[in-house]
């Protein structure tokens, strides 16, 4: 389909590009984000942080475990990556994202080089990436005013690293979480909102 879209009279221009090319993967989301910001770009504009499955078979695919994800709604054979979408009044599009590699993976420094995964990559949770996510949009001068995302995120570095930003955001919580030193309420409105 990709070659069809490109005119070309068969697969094989596209496959060379995409199959026996070296890429800087980094380099690449850098050029496409970029490309995002100067056609999308909004100082109101929300970063919105999320993650997502892709249903696998086999073992050999790197970051492919037995995990949750929503893609299927249960625990199955997948990897999960961590994006970032921004999101304007002009548009939106991704521009940026990280393989979540859970612990089986990061304990096991032969299945990590068999996959070429470089030798300074550790465990890191979907938060962490996610932080890391939003610091390089930050770096890059990316505008935006505000962060969303759902529980994964919600409680933790994220927000800390939100608020010295100046940054606004929506993050959900669990529905187990305790809020603590709520100065703000009045025993009244708590009773109010437990009611409501």
């Amino acid at each position: 389909m990709r070659a069809e879209a490109a005119g070309d009279p068969g697969p094989w221009r596209q496959q060379a590009i995409l199959g026996r090319s070296d890429w800087d993967a980094d380099a690449l989301r850098d050029i496409v984000r970029d490309y995002v910001i100067e056609h999308l770009a909004d100082d109101d504009a929300v970063l919105v942080i999320d993650e997502t499955g892709f249903l696998k078979q086999g073992k050999a695919s790197c970051g492919v475990a037995r995990q949750y994800t929503g893609s299927a709604g249960k625990i199955t054979n997948c990897q999960i990556g961590v994006f970032a979408a921004y999101v304007s009044r002009h548009g939106h599009a991704f521009i940026d994202r990280a393989l979540y590699l859970p612990k089986e993976w990061t304990d096991d420094p032969d299945r990590l080089e068999a996959a070429y995964v470089p030798a300074d990559v550790g465990f890191a949770t979907k938060p962490k990436l996610a932080t890391r996510t939003i610091a390089r949009a930050i770096a890059a001068s990316v505008p935006f005013k505000w962060v969303a995302g759902d529980t994964v995120y919600g409680v933790g570095d994220i927000e800390q690293q939100l608020r010295r930003a100046g940054k606004g955001y929506v993050l959900g919580v669990s529905s187990a979480h305790v809020l603590l030193d709520l100065p703000c309420f009045q025993l009244g409105d708590l009773e109010r909102a437990e009611r409501w």
